[in-house]
């Protein structure tokens, strides 16, 4: 690989890319999400978070009594059984910061043998999914006015078909150049 192509990620990600290169692959275009396009997938989980939240303290504060306890009269767990629910719903308001996080440490790669999406995970764990040419013939580009977008290679459902998941380039910038330069990794196959 060329410094030139990977010196526009951060070092430890270029590691990455470097260690899970083959032997003679050459890398064609290499990038990252854009953080704050990555974070807005998850605002449904913000706008689903919010009366999570609301009515997991409403429902602390209700069994309660809507009283600030007093422990001269002993201690009452039974409040304490909404804790996790409210983690859950912090957790669900907190999923911009999270996914901005995970975009900041994902990179995608085009080499001239395949399409890698390269994450680092918690605890020194790498997610790589590879896709080999024969894999990229059914590409899906979904572009936003100003050239950013998705490029996906593949969708799984999950749930009984009630949950999809894209696979591939998310939130990118110039999604139509990167678009052709998966196209003529596929037709290479």
């Amino acid at each position: 690989m060329s410094f030139h192509q990977t010196n526009q990620l951060p070092l430890s990600i270029s590691r990455l890319v470097d260690a899970e290169l083959r032997t003679g692959e050459q890398v064609v275009w290499v990038g990252q999400p854009i953080p704050s396009r990555f974070a807005r997938r998850s605002i449904a989980f913000v706008l689903f978070g919010i009366p999570w939240t609301a009515f997991a303290l409403f429902w602390i504060a209700g069994a309660s009594r809507f009283k600030i306890p007093d422990f001269s009269k002993g201690f009452d767990f039974f409040p304490l059984f909404g804790i996790p629910f409210v983690l859950v719903g912090l957790g669900m308001l907190s999923s911009p910061f999270w996914m901005r996080r995970k975009a900041l440490k994902t990179a995608y790669v085009i080499t001239d043998q395949r399409a890698i999406v390269l994450g680092a995970g918690a605890f020194g764990s790498t997610t790589v999914r590879s896709f080999d040419p024969d894999r990229l013939k059914d590409l899906r580009r979904v572009q936003k006015s100003d050239g950013t977008g998705d490029l996906i290679f593949e969708r799984t459902w999950s749930q009984g078909d009630k949950q999809a998941t894209d696979h591939g380039f998310l939130a990118i910038a110039n999604v139509r150049e990167v678009e052709s330069r998966i196209v003529s990794l596929s037709q290479g196959a």
